[in-house]
């Protein structure tokens, strides 16, 4: 399998956007490059850059390893990235608005209705509620990938409660700090100010009547994976975090608890999945929620985003629809491909899946980070057959693809520097009037030589990514 390289041409050449980094690559000692790294990982242990893995003991706190080798994309590639981004978020919008009012893209027949209404993550009692601006995804995470020659292909769309940009970030600071003759070198687009830019989406989308809205970050607390993040955001947005059990509904109106008695809340930015946000609404054993909040949103008096019910146009079932949701909305062709996908609950594609299991690579529809998936080319034959099984029992619960020669990028290993592949996920911000984003994203790298598996949970690493303007 031929892979790109983000850095060396097929002639063995520097490609040009990576010949000012190679110069002073090739001038730095790697032990340099050693202690600055080491430099980097205490630093964020430090800091608390951590991240909790489900399953291991007691919760137990892992740092995601940082990688000081940037992956540098010129500016005119980013620009294509952007349009078709924000072209995509723009649809997904739409279909969400669409399918909680007037149904036209099912009843058009463009969508099997069956796959919306019976889907887990459709939420019938969003059914006719107007959220402010139309909008339902204000935060998207969008999967991006290369392969084959180096196109770009959109592998997952994430709209509940993606997470990582606290690492783009972070990233970015760490690597202005380790190494700031590089930034005087290059000029590289700015990530610092996607706090400034969230809390204005955020206040932007407030109910209607409020002037100056009061907002917070609802965080499942300190056991959830992502609370690092949740905390950095509050504090770089000079917002409140808080926890289901610091806020409280009357008269449909939501408000926190403060030393100086009640304040109304305007807007959530919640990061806590739909089941357990209202356990009047949801599931009822949830202590992580609010009782009464749904009422308050289907009231209008309160704004909560990610909205309630996004995560039916993110389902992986969904996912193949897009493009389609993207000419039925927009009238446009899409501009960024999707990867080729199997649906399993089909006939035929399942024959084709349960014949090719050793190419393909399987997930689960409602799945994420890493788990529930089987990557054929380096699976077990024992792994292999325990999903065809799985795949027979039900396999609506399923999609494949082919195993994409995902892109890779210079790394700074044990061993040295060596190719390992990456994925990008840049972070897409909407508020009806606009949808906005801070070049770049958080890249996320697999580690192991071969993997192509980057999510922190099973192993991967990060990297700054520079958007290198013209």
């Amino acid at each position: 399998m031929n892979f790109y390289n983000e850095m060396i041409d097929d002639n063995g050449g520097i490609r040009a956007h990576y010949q000012g980094y190679d110069r002073w690559l090739k001038e730095t000692p790697l032990e340099r490059i050693a202690r600055k790294r080491a430099e980097a990982d205490l630093a964020f242990h430090r800091v608390g850059i951590t991240f909790a893995v489900y399953g291991e003991e007691a919760g137990k706190e892992r740092l995601i390893p940082f990688d000081i080798i940037p992956r540098i994309i010129p500016g005119t590639e980013w620009r294509v990235l952007e349009a078709g981004l924000r072209q995509r978020v723009a649809a997904l919008n739409m279909f969400l608005h669409d399918v909680y009012h007037d149904q036209k893209i099912l009843k058009a027949g463009k969508i099997p209705a069956e796959q919306v209404l019976n889907n887990a993550q459709f939420r019938s009692v969003m059914q006719g509620v107007d959220v402010p601006g139309g909008v339902y995804a204000h935060i998207a995470g969008v999967d991006i990938v290369r392969a084959g020659a180096g196109e770009f292909y959109v592998l997952e769309d994430n709209l509940r409660v993606p997470s990582g940009v606290s690492y783009m970030l972070e990233d970015r600071k760490m690597m202005m700090r380790l190494f700031p003759e590089l930034f005087a070198k290059h000029k590289v687009a700015p990530v610092q100010h996607y706090p400034d830019m969230l809390l204005e989406k955020l206040r932007a989308v407030s109910p209607k009547g409020v002037n100056n809205p009061t907002v917070v970050v609802l965080t499942p607390g300190a056991y959830n994976s992502a609370y690092f993040e949740h905390t950095f955001l509050a504090q770089q947005m000079g917002v409140e975090l808080v926890e289901g059990r610091d806020l409280f509904v009357k008269d449909d109106e939501v408000f926190t608890r403060t030393t100086q008695g009640p304040q109304r809340v305007d807007v959530i930015y919640r990061r806590i999945d739909d089941d357990f946000l209202d356990p009047l609404a949801f599931r009822a054993d949830s202590a992580l929620g609010v009782p009464g909040i749904m009422k308050a949103y289907q009231a209008g008096n309160v704004t909560l985003a990610n909205a309630i019910g996004t995560g039916v146009a993110d389902d992986k079932s969904i996912y193949p629809y897009v493009p389609d949701m993207i000419r039925f909305y927009l009238d446009e062709e899409p501009k960024l491909n999707n990867v080729p996908t199997w649906m399993c609950r089909k006939p035929d594609d399942l024959a084709y899946v349960l014949d090719h299991l050793a190419e393909l690579v399987v997930k689960e529809v409602h799945g994420s980070g890493g788990y529930g998936m089987l990557v054929g080319p380096a699976a077990s034959r024992d792994q292999i057959e325990r999903f065809r099984q799985l795949l027979i029992a039900r396999p609506d619960g399923y999609i494949a693809q082919p195993t994409l020669a995902l892109s890779n990028c210079p790394t700074f290993v044990e061993e040295g520097i060596a190719p390992r592949h990456l994925d990008l996920r840049p972070f897409v911000l909407s508020s009806g009037e606009c949808v906005n984003m801070v070049p770049g994203g958080l890249t996320r790298v697999a580690l192991t030589e071969g993997s192509l598996v980057v999510n922190s949970s099973q192993g991967g690493g990060t990297k700054d990514t520079w958007i290198l303007e013209d």
